[in-house]
């Protein structure tokens, strides 16, 4: 553990900041397995749920969880796997 004032305080921000975006990427990844699931049953809601993860996908790239690529390419592969052989 730290010794300083500054590095303590420090350590309490990165703990607060790993909770926070291991929870978003949660999110994200129910998102996503939601989407999957939906295509894997034929459910029609399938469209819906594919511009909740986008969204989802997108606010995680934006809150730098991720690579603004990487979410670009999840999002591709995305929509590509909804919209292939419907």
């Amino acid at each position: 553990m730290a010794n300083h004032k500054s590095a303590i305080k420090r350590a309490k921000q990165n703990e607060t900041k790993r909770l926070r975006n291991r929870s978003n990427r949660s999110a994200m990844k129910t998102a996503i397995k939601k989407v999957y699931a939906a295509k894997a049953e034929g459910a029609e809601n399938t469209s819906e749920l594919l511009v909740n993860a986008q969204s989802v996908i997108a606010k995680a790239a934006k809150k730098g969880i991720m690579h603004k690529n990487t979410a670009a390419r999840k999002t591709s592969r995305l929509t590509k796997h909804v919209n292939s052989a419907a």
